[in-house]
């Protein structure tokens, strides 16, 4: 299995979820919190589908990519700036810097609450993507599914109903 920048963000948010995702039990579709993500991603910043690309490659899909500044951009919707989303787009820069882009830089959006956040490049990206990319391995392909963490951000999260289905 190829690691991908959700899988990532996963692995930061609840490693439950991530087993589950990545084994084949698919609950995002379901999530109005997921459609509005997809909404805004899509809706904002109309103006760099022409200036920038969207960008695949090893697994990763990045939202926009300004290749004459080498910047990340990556939309996010949410209440607050979370680990997740940093961590998502540090893989990013690692995949990009494993393919011969160096000097990288990526700005983390947030429209909806007119915030961003920058990430720089540094080598210590390398040591710390690689050890995500074998801790997400691990996970993954445990034959038992993590136990439910019963956090806060269990409530939003478009597997609740399956983590919590005996409560």
């Amino acid at each position: 299995m190829q690691t991908t920048g959700t899988h990532i963000a996963y692995l930061h948010t609840c490693k439950r979820k991530l087993w589950l995702f990545a084994n084949g039990i698919g609950m995002e579709h379901t999530s109005e919190t997921v459609a509005e993500g997809k909404l805004i991603a899509e809706t904002t910043y109309l103006d760099r589908a022409r200036k920038y690309t969207e960008l695949a490659i090893e697994g990763i899909k990045i939202d926009f990519y300004d290749a004459k500044n080498k910047v990340v951009h990556e939309v996010k919707k949410s209440d607050r700036v979370e680990e997740a989303h940093t961590a998502q787009v540090k893989y990013y820069l690692y995949i990009l810097a494993k393919n011969g882009i160096d000097h990288l830089r990526a700005i983390v959006e947030y429209p909806k609450l007119k915030q961003r956040e920058w990430v720089d490049w540094n080598d210590e990206l390398l040591l710390i993507a690689s050890k995500w990319e074998k801790d997400v391995q691990i996970i993954v392909n445990s034959e038992s599914c993590p136990p439910v963490i019963n956090a806060r951000i269990c409530k939003s999260c478009s597997y609740y109903e399956l983590c919590y289905v005996d409560e």
